[in-house]
């Protein structure tokens, strides 16, 4: 399925280049209407990230996002800093259907697999950012991709399989904010080795030849973000270059 995403600080849409919040796209302050849009468009679920919860959990966007998540009727995932047992609560009791885990899970497995066990694996997404060594080594990357952790994909995804592992997020960060097309071998790899997994493909999605490159791969979402936001193409487009492999 397509994924539309919207990037929101302060309840503003925005874009940041390479995460990088020194270099971000402002693209107006009405959130809502943009989603009961990709909604009425047949979007089937929505991907938020809290860009200012990500910098400090303290300021996350509870209000707006229990304003948007009761604004459509689809299931909503929202990512952005997620550290704590209590952050997850939160989102879930603010109606979001799953949260999104990402650095926490590689620095603190053992905290995040008791997640999975109090609030189920369906409300749970992993997001690994991956970055490709010349070896061809799947590196995980943290913390806003300013490090790389000592984690390939394929033992971050083994840890947690145990624990019922559903949703996996996977950025190739090389391709992020890019419009550059997705990595179709890393997709088609993981999803071989891990069919029990559902993957969603995220980063460089610039065209339509992007999302159809992408059929087959075994992936089961297709995360699109700025194209849409720069009228690439529309959701509707995107989901029928989608259906019509």
């Amino acid at each position: 399925m397509i994924i539309p995403a919207l990037d929101l600080i302060e309840g503003s849409v925005v874009r940041l280049h390479q995460g990088d919040y020194g270099q971000q796209r402002d693209y107006g302050n009405s959130p809502l209407p943009r989603l009961q849009d990709y909604q009425a468009q047949g979007a089937e679920v929505l991907h938020l990230v809290d860009l200012t919860g990500a910098k400090d959990p303290a300021a996350r966007q509870i209000p707006l996002l229990k304003q948007l998540v009761a604004g459509v009727n689809i299931p909503v995932q929202v990512g952005g800093g997620i550290r704590s047992e209590e952050d997850v609560a939160a989102l879930l009791e603010a109606g979001v259907a799953r949260v999104v885990v990402g650095s926490t899970a590689v620095k603190q497995p053992e905290m995040v697999q008791q997640w999975f066990t109090r609030f189920g694996a369906d409300a749970l997404v992993l997001a690994l950012d991956v970055r490709i060594d010349n070896a061809g080594n799947k590196q995980v990357a943290v913390s806003g991709w300013q490090e790389n952790s000592d984690s390939t994909l394929e033992q971050v995804v083994e840890q947690f399989l145990p624990f019922g592992l559903k949703h996996v997020l996977c950025t190739d960060i090389s391709r992020d904010g890019t419009l550059a097309g997705s990595n179709v071998e890393l997709y088609r790899e993981v999803c071989q080795r891990f069919p029990q997994v559902a993957f969603q493909a995220s980063g460089g999605i610039g065209c339509l030849d992007d999302i159809a490159a992408l059929r087959g791969s075994g992936v089961k979402g297709v995360i699109v973000g700025r194209a849409l936001l720069d009228g690439k193409f529309n959701v509707t487009e995107a989901i029928s270059c989608w259906q019509n492999g």
